[in-house]
C-alpha cells in the first residue's frame, strides 16, 4: 500500500456513564460543555454546534454507521480511538466495544490508551483528581489481555506489516515503559503476531528513546504554543475596550471588565499565523514521526474560568492549505508506513472536529478530499 492513509483521532466521549453523572450531573455528556459555550470577544466562533449528524448517542451504532459514511467520502483511512483504563476500571469504554461487535461496520482503527489521570478538565480543574492513574507490571499484563488481545485479533484493526498498531498518549508519565511495551509485544506473539507496531504520541517533552517503533505528531504543538506571542490583533482590541470602559457607568464598566478579563487570562493565537509557522518549520527528525494537522483548536467550552488556548480565525481554507502543504511534503518511511493523523474527527468541545458543524457545514471534509485529489 503506497497511498498515504489519513488517520483521524476519535473521541469516544459522547454517551452518558454512571461516573460522569456522578462527577458533573445526571445525563452529562460533552454536548453540555459544547451547547452552553458563548463566544469572548467579537468575531470568536462559538459555538460550535454540529449539523449532519446533531447531538448524537454514541451508545446507537447507527450514528457509527453515519460516521464511517462521512468519514470515506472524504478518504479517511481509519479512526485511531481514545481508550482509557485504570487499573482495570475502565471509562467510555461501551462505544469502542459496539464498534468491535458490529459485523457490519468495515472501517479500519487501532486504539490508544489515553493514559492520564481522570481530572475536573471538563470543567477546567485539571488539579482535583477524580480517578488516579496507576503502573505496575501485573496491571500492564491484565490491561493487554482484557482490552487489546480482543481487538487486536479483528480483521478491521490497522496493522502494519502485519503488526497491530497500538499507540500511547503520553509515555513519559509511565515509569517502567520499557517493561510494559515489552509485556505487551510478548502478549501479541502468544497471539500469533510476529510483533506489535507500538507508536508514542510526541505532545510533550522530548520523545522515548527506546521502545517504540513510531511516534506521531500532535497538533496543536504544545511546545511551541507554550513561546508563541498571543494574537496581536486581539490583544490590540482588549486594550482598547478597556480605555474606553472607563468613561463608561459603573455598572457597564463591570461588565466590560469581566468580559475583558475572560478574553486576557485565555491564550489567544492566530490559526492562520500559526499554520504558517508550522509550514516553514523544519519538521525533519531523526526518528520516524508521522505528522499531524488540526481543523481547529478552541477548549474554551472546557475552561469556564479561563486558561484556554483559542486558535481564533480557523477556516477550512486554511487546514486545506496546511494538509496540502503536509500530504505533497511528507514522504513514508515504508508503503504501510504512511500515516498522516489529523486531530480529530469529533473533538468539540476543543473545535477540533471533522465533522459537519452548523457554521461550516461538510466544507473541512470536502478539505480533506480535495487535498488527496491534487
Amino acid at each position: 500500500m503506497s497511498d498515504l492513509r489519513l488517520i483521524s483521532i476519535y473521541l469516544p466521549q459522547f454517551h452518558p456513564i454512571p461516573e460522569n453523572n456522578e462527577w458533573w450531573g445526571k445525563g452529562f455528556t460533552e454536548w453540555r460543555n459544547v451547547v452552553n459555550s458563548k463566544p469572548l470577544f467579537h468575531g470568536h466562533y462559538q459555538p460550535h454546534l454540529p449539523a449532519d449528524l446533531g447531538y448524537y448517542d454514541l451508545r446507537l451504532n447507527e450514528v457509527f454507521h453515519e460516521q464511517i459514511k462521512l468519514a470515506k467520502e472524504a478518504g479517511i483511512y481509519g479512526f485511531m480511538f481514545y481508550e482509557y483504563w485504570f487499573e482495570g476500571k475502565r471509562l467510555l469504554e461501551k462505544p469502542i466495544e459496539n464498534y468491535l461487535n458490529d459485523n457490519e461496520i468495515d472501517f479500519p482503527y487501532f486504539l490508544c490508551w489515553a493514559n492520564e489521570n481522570w481530572t475536573r478538565r471538563w470543567d477546567g480543574q485539571d488539579n482535583e483528581i477524580l480517578l488516579k492513574q496507576s503502573y505496575n507490571k501485573d496491571d500492564y499484563s491484565r490491561h493487554f489481555d482484557e482490552v487489546y488481545a480482543r481487538h487486536i485479533i479483528s480483521g478491521r484493526y490497522i496493522k502494519i506489516h502485519g503488526k497491530p498498531v497500538i499507540a500511547v498518549y503520553k509515555p513519559y508519565l509511565i515509569p517502567n515503559l520499557n517493561e510494559m511495551l515489552s509485556i505487551w509485544r510478548n502478549k501479541s506473539k502468544e497471539l500469533g503476531f510476529n510483533d506489535l507496531y507500538l507508536i508514542s504520541c510526541e505532545s510533550q517533552g522530548l520523545p522515548e528513546k527506546e521502545g517504540f517503533d513510531a511516534y506521531y505528531e500532535f497538533q496543536p504543538n504544545w511546545k511551541f504554543v507554550s513561546v508563541i506571542n498571543q494574537s496581536v490583533k486581539v490583544r490590540f482590541c482588549s486594550r482598547i475596550i478597556s480605555l474606553v470602559a472607563r468613561y463608561l457607568p459603573l455598572g457597564y464598566q463591570k461588565k466590560i471588565y469581566s468580559k475583558n478579563e475572560m478574553v486576557t487570562t485565555n491564550k489567544i493565537i492566530d490559526y492562520k499565523d500559526y499554520v504558517h509557522s508550522q509550514i516553514n518549520q523544519n519538521s525533519a527528525t531523526a526518528y520516524k514521526r508521522f505528522p499531524c494537522v488540526m481543523p481547529g483548536w478552541d477548549n474554551s467550552p472546557r475552561r469556564k474560568n479561563g486558561n484556554a488556548v483559542i486558535f481564533h480565525n480557523s477556516t477550512p481554507k486554511v487546514f486545506s492549505e496546511w494538509l496540502n502543504f503536509v500530504i505533497q511534503t511528507f514522504k513514508p518511511y515504508s508503503d504501510e508506513e504512511n500515516f498522516i493523523f489529523i486531530n480529530a474527527w469529533n473533538e468539540w468541545a476543543e473545535g477540533a472536529h471533522l465533522e459537519p458543524c452548523q457554521y461550516y457545514g461538510q466544507a473541512y471534509l470536502r478539505a480533506v478530499k480535495d487535498a488527496q485529489n491534487k
